[in-house]
């Protein structure tokens, strides 16, 4: 479910769980919404929200989400830097850089994820729980885990050519041409 809300930001519901309390006089019901926002340039959050009715729960959720926005760094605006994995509970994430073109391949929550952070190409494999509030958490972690090459380069006092050159972004033919210039 897509809502557009002011400053840009989209937000998405990834869960919807209902909690039904029996007392003397009948149920009492109350929702919990899972929310995943973002603003389809490299920020986004989850927000988690609790109340009687489910559109207020879920306005919790989107205002909890937006307290605890956080940037990821993308190549080329479209794709992440490199290969990752994470896990939360039961649920693994893997996570893969893909080729221009090749689209969001995600299923679940994780889509949601990618849709709110503005991934456009990105390969991504959930093993064990699809459960969307332990997914979005290993995803949230592994998404934490990326770095750019230009962090990776001060991190071991390298020069970034070296770093993106030992990567899977340059072919060995292209290097050695560069070398014997």
């Amino acid at each position: 479910m897509l809502n557009k809300t002011e400053e840009n930001f989209v937000s998405f519901v990834a869960q919807v769980r209902r909690n039904d309390k029996v007392v003397k006089g009948g149920k009492n019901c109350s929702y919990s919404v899972l929310v995943i926002c973002g603003d389809q340039k490299g920020r986004w959050a989850i927000g988690f929200g609790k109340h009687k009715e489910v559109l207020l729960s879920k306005q919790k959720a989107i205002r909890s989400a937006k307290n605890t926005m956080m940037r990821v760094n993308l190549k080329e605006s479209r794709t992440i830097h490199h290969d990752v994995m994470a896990s939360h509970g039961a649920t693994t994430v893997y996570i893969r850089s893909a080729d221009k073109g090749t689209g969001i391949v995600a299923g679940g929550a994780m889509r949601l994820v990618f849709e709110a952070l503005g991934v456009k190409d990105v390969v991504a494999k959930c093993v064990g729980s699809s459960c969307p509030h332990n997914l979005v958490i290993a995803t949230m972690k592994a998404l934490k885990l990326l770095r750019t090459p230009k962090l990776i380069a001060i991190m071991r006092n390298k020069p970034v050519d070296e770093i993106v050159r030992s990567g899977k972004i340059f072919s060995k033919k292209s290097t050695k041409e560069s070398e014997k210039n």
